[in-house]
């Protein structure tokens, strides 16, 4: 079996285990206390593809002279820089990462500070970004990592309450910082991406080791509720893993799609709990993140060809499909992959 032959299988066969997946759900969805009204997604799906970036403040940048502590970076990030290259790619939307396996958000945040003091900043990074992006026309998607993940972060583990055995202070921390979040940025914010929800309840998938029990479980609604403040009408959706379906809670308005590669081909607008289809595939580095010092950003890693026959699939179906691309410490890309993307917009639409 060549190399091609044994792609395509494991694409195919990853597809339908993902369909599996979905059809096989319906039995064992956990059943929402009340009735939710889900925001409109309908711009989502209008749209062909969006962008994402895991930027955050364990990038590396591409040239060692241009390194710089993380504070120093976002002091002296080019926002309109970054939002023009951006804007070049075509994307309608762009999902960008305010925290990751560090909780240390580009921007100010008192519930953080008070939590861990240091882990903020003074120029509001991310709403700058998001209004530069807007006046492109270009909707801003928020993603937020809670940062507990297998010692990832340890200091901001025992700092917000991750270990302790009453949950409770944990749960108040993380929803204070989604709350403060969405209320200062209110419509700039279209959308929340939550990552890393097995890490607060093990009641999805298993993804390594928590110290929540089993008998435990995180109070969802009320995280979907404080992620909507400032603007009721913000998405939301809640990551339970790549290649992963499950529902934490039905309060949640899109799909969050993890796929990584070009497999799980959208076959219909809507999931089969109603929520609005989305992929998330990553376009170049598989890794994610730009964490190598002193290398080279990674090409894209399809043709042309597979690209705009995957993206013209979902789009006939209304489903958005993400592409996350390479970037640097210092928000630098590969003019190529701005090139592709290009290409791939004036094709689809």
């Amino acid at each position: 079996m060549s190399a091609d032959t044994r792609r395509t299988f494991a694409k195919l066969t990853a597809s339908a285990l993902f369909r599996t997946a979905l059809e096989a759900h319906a039995a064992t969805a956990p059943v929402a206390a009340a009735a939710y009204q889900r925001a409109d997604a309908s711009w989502f799906a209008a749209c062909p593809f969006g962008v994402s970036t895991h930027w955050t403040a364990l990038s590396q940048s591409i040239h060692p002279a241009d390194w710089r502590p993380f504070p120093e970076t976002v002091a002296k990030f080019n926002v309109q820089r970054f939002a023009d290259h951006i804007a070049a790619t075509g994307a309608s939307y762009l999902i960008f990462t305010t925290c990751h396996a560090l909780q240390w958000l580009a921007g100010p945040c008192d519930a953080i500070e008070r939590i861990l003091p240091g882990r903020t900043h003074a120029r509001d990074m991310i709403g700058e970004l998001a209004r530069a992006l807007r006046q492109r026309s270009i909707h801003f998607i928020a993603y937020y990592n809670h940062s507990c993940n297998n010692g990832d972060d340890p200091a901001w583990e025992l700092a917000c309450g991750y270990h302790e055995p009453d949950k409770s202070r944990l749960v108040e921390n993380l929803l204070s910082i989604v709350r403060e979040l969405g209320e200062r940025h209110g419509e700039l914010i279209k959308a929340w991406w939550f990552d890393s929800c097995y890490s607060l309840d093990t009641h999805g998938a298993n993804w390594g080791k928590s110290t929540v029990p089993e008998n435990f479980r995180f109070p969802w609604n009320e995280w979907v509720a404080a992620a909507k403040s400032g603007y009721p009408n913000r998405l939301v959706t809640l990551n339970a893993g790549m290649m992963r379906y499950y529902l934490y809670t039905d309060h949640q308005d899109y799909e969050w799609g993890e796929a990584n590669d070009l497999i799980a081909v959208p076959a219909a607008q809507f999931t089969p709990d109603g929520l609005q289809a989305h992929r998330w595939v990553c376009l170049d580095n598989s890794d994610w993140v730009h964490s190598r010092y002193n290398q080279s950003l990674v090409a894209a890693r399809y043709k042309p060809e597979e690209l705009r026959a995957y993206v013209q699939t979902a789009h006939r179906f209304h489903v958005p499909v993400t592409f996350n691309m390479d970037v640097d410490r210092n928000g630098e890309f590969l003019p190529e992959t701005l090139r592709v993307l290009r290409q791939l917009k004036s094709e689809v639409v």
